[in-house]
């Protein structure tokens, strides 16, 4: 047997699930075990109890048809039956069975009364016999199993109510959930999150009776179709700083740090949880069968409770064994058998009308969608998104116990709340001593501080005045406040991959400081619309995705805007030129696209971008030169490196740019210099190395502004001997090429000062060389040769560090030379 505590365990949960249990499933609860005690009761009750009592009918008619319709346990046909073993104690039940009946006397007769009723002829052992006869067979099958049917329905409901927590795939995810919402209820941030909101309101009605009205922060919904740019509605002059925020609350490192871990859980749990409705439906099945067991309870239920009678006739084959086959039974359980079963039947319609009520309920309203838009109303998180599916279904259980838990769950679904505990403990880890030991000295000697990989921007960056240049990289939420406005110093800005937003007043001062911005992104929506107001930039940088379906969308057009922009750098990979960039053809004189091998098909823009001082054109596939170049007329310097070119007979075009100084032609499939290159009498630079030249047209060596050719990395055998004509001439490289011979002629270029001719295959290196009095750069190394002329002693300014030969070349020159190659 088993205890009733055995029992109510099936009905047992978790103490932390009980914030899913909605007040009907508690009502069912108790309704289980009601019953459970019902039935355990009345099976008690049966074991120790229920039994019948039989006397035998006795048939005054031979006619079956008259038996028949006899009616049944009429007293005026009943013998006197004895007491059963039962009602007796167990020596006089004894004595019953074993002693014979003594024989009365006449006078013991007189004096003893007389029985009354008609006399059977059945001892004590026929009375026990035929009872338990007739209780199996008279008696109807429902009066003797009704307990264990009334047991096992209330096993069943319990097991019903509850299989959705015990379910293996549902039941890992609720204990997830649970356990979530309780670390969120309880977290110090939830805390510190609702009450900011409490400051932030009061703070509004300060402002605004200050005569400032700020506009609360947008979803992320709706940033996107907004400026990514915060704006109150009353304008401020640029001298004049906008009122700050409140400071945020301290909050501990390890309550930030555990309020971290839990943003990060809430975000995995909702992109497992919002991708099936397994739990929403597995609580539909579960209800809508217990609905059906209810109906299927109660169905036979009334059918048999009719059926429970105090008497009953029983009939059996036993005639031979007791000489009666028709008995009248009582049932001495009847009574109360009748009131338990009416309870159960009113306990059971009370636990169908809760089923009732909670189908109504999950079919009333789409419980697969979560709105968040009350506690969006109530706090300053209007970004908590919607959920479903799962993830909505336990958000509407756990509202029927308490919408508290959703409020402050809400807490942690929120990116704005994010970004507030992301604030605190970054301000809490980034002080402005640390800051200041970042801080460095770039290249052209100015403050540069690199942030790389932060969660926000620090509020003490704004404290280092004398910053320079700040380069902002994979950082996801960077907030420029007014404190910008410190920076006196800021010209240089870079966003690699950073979305940004600015206040006003930190808008005034970047349009009127900021000078040079550098922007890499992935998508579009990554670039500021507000770098297109900065009316003082004068170099903007753009590294992405600018494909030209992409150029309505990031605003290339609003480049008209930057008045003082001089320098445009564009790489990405597009396949014309913006036709927009014209507007900027008055003040644009640097324009650099460097393409990620994407073919530039139109370049008819440039024709009428006509300030160009400076053109690159990196990587665009280009065959040939295009022809829009030859309209430049203020060209100086133009770049086509990395292309397809194989062939430059336009280049007799060149000669109508009267400015063009340096051409550079690198890194293309150029198998000849053609001879109109002297035509281009203004060009001083000329860089056409990793190329595929095999000789060089003597007109090139007539040019007499050339100061710097670069031809290595080529297929050349020979230098002709008019480069003698170049006395402009201060860098010659051939690195990498195929020479076997210097011409004496080459060194008469006095002014030469660089000259590279290594990894050629040249056997000696004429004495001439002592004319080049200015020579400081000289490589030889990876030649033919077996030593070197000691004229090398009259380059004065040659130093062994940019002397590039190998060391026992070295060695064979004079020790004098070697002395004065060697000193500082």
């Amino acid at each position: 047997m088993f205890s009733l505590t055995e029992v109510a365990s099936l009905n047992d949960i978790q103490p932390n699930y009980r914030i899913l249990k909605p007040w009907w499933d508690v009502f069912m609860d108790y309704i289980g075990v009601i019953m459970l005690m019902l039935a355990i009761f009345s099976g008690t009750m049966q074991l120790s109890k229920d039994q019948v009592a039989c006397l035998p009918i006795l048939e005054e008619s031979t006619n079956p048809e008259e038996a028949q319709n006899r009616p049944e346990c009429s007293t005026s046909v009943l013998g006197t039956a004895p007491p059963t073993t039962r009602d007796l104690p167990d020596s006089t039940a004894h004595k019953l069975i074993n002693t014979q009946p003594t024989p009365l006397t006449g006078e013991d007769m007189w004096s003893q009364p007389q029985p009354r009723g008609r006399k059977t002829n059945l001892d004590f052992q026929q009375y026990v016999f035929v009872n338990q006869m007739c209780y199996h067979e008279a008696l109807p099958w429902y009066n003797k199993y009704f307990p264990y049917l009334a047991l096992i329905h209330t096993i069943m409901l319990m097991v019903s109510s509850n299989f959705w927590f015990k379910y293996p795939k549902t039941s890992s995810k609720i204990e997830h959930f649970v356990s979530i919402l309780g670390r969120c209820f309880e977290s110090p941030w939830t805390t510190k999150a609702l009450s900011e909101t409490a400051c932030e309101d009061s703070e509004e009605k300060q402002r605004f009776t200050g005569g400032v009205v700020f506009q609360k922060h947008v979803s992320s919904e709706d940033s996107s179709q907004s400026p990514l740019m915060d704006t109150p509605t009353v304008q401020f002059p640029t001298e004049k700083l906008i009122a700050e925020a409140p400071s945020l609350t301290t909050l501990d490192k390890k309550d930030g740090e555990q309020a971290k871990a839990l943003f990060e859980k809430v975000r995995k749990f909702r992109a497992h949880v919002e991708d099936s409705d397994f739990i929403y439906k597995l609580y539909v099945a579960q209800t809508a069968i217990k609905a059906l067991k209810i109906i299927l309870i109660l169905s036979y239920t009334s059918a048999f409770a009719s059926e429970i009678s105090f008497s009953h006739t029983c009939r059996t084959e036993i005639k031979s064994l007791t000489g009666y086959d028709l008995f009248c039974c009582t049932h001495n359980m009847a009574f109360m058998l009748r009131k338990l079963v009416f309870t159960f039947m009113a306990l059971i319609c009370l636990y169908g009308l809760l089923c009732l009520y909670t189908l109504y309920w999950l079919f009333r309203r789409p419980l697969k969608e979560y709105s968040f838009e009350k506690v969006r109303e109530e706090s300053s998180f209007s970004d908590i998104p919607d959920v479903k599916n799962d993830f909505a279904f336990l958000l509407h259980m756990v509202d029927q116990y308490d919408q508290l838990y959703s409020k402050r769950f809400g807490v942690f679904l929120s990116e704005v709340s994010e970004n507030k505990l992301r604030e605190i403990s970054l301000n809490h880890e980034w002080t402005f001593e640390k800051l200041r030991q970042h801080v460095t000295s770039n290249a052209q000697d100015e403050q540069e501080l690199h942030l790389f990989m932060l969660s926000g921007l620090p509020n003490a960056v704004f404290d280092l005045t004398d910053l320079e240049v700040l380069k902002l990289e994979l950082i996801p939420e960077v907030r420029i406040s007014a404190k910008v406005s410190q920076m006196t110093n800021l010209r240089e800005l870079h966003l690699y991959h950073c979305p940004a937003k600015v206040e006003q007043t930190a808008f005034t001062f970047l349009r009127d400081h900021l000078r040079c911005l550098h922007i890499k992104f992935t998508d579009v929506a990554e670039i500021p619309p507000w770098i297109y107001l900065l009316r003082s930039l004068k170099e903007l940088n753009l590294i992405g995705n600018l494909s030209s379906e992409h150029n309505k969308m990031i605003g290339l057009e609003s480049l008209r805007d930057l008045r003082h922009l001089r320098t445009l750098y564009l790489k990405s990979n597009l396949n014309k030129i913006p036709t927009n960039l014209t507007e900027l053809s008055p003040h644009l004189t640097r324009l650099m696209i460097h393409n990620d091998g994407t073919k530039l098909l139109v370049l008819n823009s440039l024709k009428k971008i006509t300030s160009l001082v400076d053109l690159e054109l990196q990587n665009c596939d280009l065959e040939r030169i295009p022809h829009a170049i030859f309209s430049l007329a203020n060209l100086q310097e133009l770049d086509l490196k990395n292309n397809n070119i194989r062939t430059i007979e336009e280049i007799i075009s060149f000669q109508h740019l009267r400015r063009l100084m340096c051409l550079k032609l690198w890194h293309n499939k150029i198998t000849s210099i053609p001879p109109s290159i002297g035509l281009v009498k203004s060009l001083e630079s000329l860089v056409m190395c990793h190329n595929k030249l095999e000789t060089l047209p003597p007109a090139l060596f007539h040019l007499p502004k050339l100061r710097y050719i670069d031809l290595s990395h080529n297929c050349i055998s020979s230098i002709p001997v008019e480069v003698g004509f170049l006395h402009n001439l201060q860098h010659f490289a051939i690195t990498e090429n195929k020479v076997e011979v210097l011409p004496n002629q080459l060194f008469k270029c006095s002014k030469l000062k660089v000259l590279c001719v290594g990894h050629n295959s040249i056997t000696s290196v004429p004495e001439a060389i002592g004319q080049l009095v200015q020579l400081s750069h000289l490589e030889l190394k990876g030649n033919c040769l077996d030593c070197l002329p000691f004229q090398l002693g009259q380059c004065r300014h040659l130093r062994k560090n940019l002397l590039f030969v190998e060391d026992h070349l070295f060695d064979t020159l004079p020790l004098e030379v070697k002395e004065g190659i060697s000193s500082d």
